[in-house]
């Protein structure tokens, strides 16, 4: 079976959709693509900053007209993830709107005093304040979450730090691990496939990371589909003892089915 044969594409957005603020070449014929062959897809997105509306707007000012229903993030990921262990859970959170709204509306109380939950994940207000506060109530009994554990992310500035980097003086401090909700967690991934509603052998996965992406495809048995326009090359792949099923310069040559052979 050809990709294009693909009833169900879960497909990662940074560095596969946009880096940052610009859209990536070929990514609007690929998602006119999708809309006009009739394909179910999901946008499955480590970054918890924003909520799926705020992900329909950004891609709206890129000239992409994408439904909130196709968008799922590890904000919403952790949230469910909350709620289904402890309904009445009280949180400190370290992050977005996208994470505190997701949270919120799971019926997650917010609290900086005795929290269940300390909650990590991506953020520019970052600060040595809030990692003390953390720790603190870590110390007390919390445990530690983190949306993603993707180290670093692709932007328009090149290479930045993400969840993982950032909750590791928390962790460090503490001698806690934390419990990662985002890609490569299965539970993001049998969500994607309900949402879907595909098999397994129907569906694939597109996007730039070995390490979250790729690996998520292989231990879900969904067929994997890496692009080079995010964090990974050609070099970097041939450092895992696994491989993906097709390797794409940008997610526009799935579209003309032109495969980069490695």
């Amino acid at each position: 079976m050809s990709i294009l044969d693909k009833k169900g594409f879960i497909c990662d957005m940074d560095g596969v959709i946009y880096h940052g603020n610009n859209i990536l070449p070929g990514v609007k014929e690929f998602v006119e693509w999708l809309q006009t062959e009739n394909k179910s897809f999901l946008f499955l997105t480590n970054s918890s900053e924003r909520s799926p509306r705020e992900l329909r707007q950004k891609l709206l000012r890129m000239g992409l007209d994408v439904g909130e229903e196709h968008f799922y993030t590890s904000a919403l990921a952790t949230a469910a993830f909350i709620k289904s262990q402890n309904p009445t859970a009280t949180a400190y959170i370290i992050g977005e709107a996208g994470l505190i709204n997701a949270l919120y509306d799971a019926g997650i109380t917010m609290n900086d005093v005795n929290p269940d939950y300390v909650i990590m994940g991506e953020t520019r207000n970052y600060n040595y304040a809030s990692i003390e506060k953390a720790v603190g109530l870590i110390f007390n009994g919390a445990k530690l979450i983190g949306t993603n554990s993707d180290l670093t992310g692709p932007s328009e500035k090149g290479i930045v730090p993400a969840c993982r980097a950032l909750i590791a003086p928390i962790e460090l401090t503490t001698g806690v691990a934390a419990y990662y909700l985002g890609k490569p967690n299965p539970l993001m991934m049998k969500t994607g496939l309900k949402m879907l509603g595909v098999s397994v052998d129907d569906a694939v996965i597109v996007g730039d990371r070995m390490d979250t992406d790729i690996i998520s495809g292989i231990e879900s048995e969904i067929e994997t589909a890496l692009v080079l326009s995010g964090v990974t090359t050609p070099e970097i792949m041939k450092k895992y003892p696994y491989r993906p099923r097709y390797i794409f310069a940008g997610v526009g040559e799935i579209v003309n089915n032109n495969p980069i052979i490695l």
